[in-house]
């Protein structure tokens, strides 16, 4: 499980949460068996998702974040509910591309530059909420904040990072969003600016054993910060048979009949998980009964 952490200044005036997501990126390379830059850019995606979903005051509700671009991954999809539990996928999960020009892994060249964001908060109304900015760079944590600048209208300031040891497995995961309320001074401004430039990447203080408090704190630092609350998310798939029913009987009543008339067992498989679902032709065509004829 991942350990959020959410701080206060003492006015109320900004916020920051942090997330150390090793173990949830982590889980992310086992399950989609991915490349190092596409564990790093997947796993970005998922921590800034995980991140934003846990603003999110509904038990029921749920965020997610959609990248459309011109990179080979194709398309990367996160998904977190308001606990800050995260499922995620990606179109392409190998690539291999050459370190970039300061020696790290090409996320913004896997992402690709020519795209767009789309948010996509669902929150119990009538129609979701649907945010959709350019892409800024691919970086990820870049178009988080672009979106809040753009689409909310929040000062915001997003770091993402994930490091990938030579054998592929994840030395460390997570990152943080800094926020501004309208209320938010000059000083508080500066004040925050000075530290988030002070700060070395998040993947490094992690990987040396630093933790989301401390680093919450440093964002933070002299504005009096107080812990506002704690969590401990993780990757969680919330597929199941039933729910794979559903997406079945969707598809119409004339598909379903023509897959059982195949006389061959129908294997579906979760895009997040892997999970896979096997129905046989007569239970197909039992589904094919509840479906409309269209």
């Amino acid at each position: 499980m991942g350990n959020l952490y959410r701080a206060i200044s003492a006015d109320g005036s900004a916020f920051a949460a942090v997330l150390d997501a090793k173990d949830i990126v982590s889980e992310i390379e086992k399950i989609h068996k991915t490349s190092a830059v596409v564990t790093a850019a997947l796993g970005r995606l998922s921590v800034g998702a995980s991140l934003m979903g846990y603003m999110l005051k509904g038990d029921e509700d749920s965020i997610t974040l959609r990248i459309d671009a011109d990179g080979p991954t194709g398309q990367l999809v996160a998904v977190a509910d308001s606990r800050g539990n995260v499922k995620s996928c990606v179109n392409n999960p190998v690539v291999e591309l050459p370190l970039n020009s300061v020696g790290k892994l090409d996320v913004s060249g896997a992402v690709g530059k020519n795209g767009t964001l789309s948010v996509v908060k669902d929150m119990g109304l009538r129609e979701p909420y649907v945010g959709v900015i350019p892409l800024v760079s691919g970086e990820i944590a870049e178009d988080i904040a672009s979106y809040y600048a753009t689409s909310e209208q929040i000062p915001t300031v997003c770091a993402l990072g994930v490091l990938v040891a030579p054998d592929l497995s994840v030395k460390s995961a997570g990152g943080f969003l800094v926020q501004l309320l309208p209320f938010a001074d000059e000083k508080c401004i500066d004040t925050i600016e000075k530290n988030v430039a002070a700060m070395r990447p998040v993947s490094a203080l992690l990987d040396e054993g630093v933790t989301p408090e401390e680093i919450a704190n440093m964002l933070l630092a002299g504005l009096d910060p107080n812990e506002l609350d704690t969590a401990s998310p993780a990757y969680k798939c919330d597929c199941s048979r039933e729910r794979t029913e559903k997406v079945l009987i969707s598809i119409g009543r004339k598909e379903l009949l023509s897959i059982a008339a195949e006389g061959k067992d129908t294997e579906v498989s979760c895009h997040f998980c892997g999970r896979n679902y096997v129905f046989t032709p007569q239970e197909i065509s039992r589904l094919a009964e509840g479906a409309s004829d269209e």
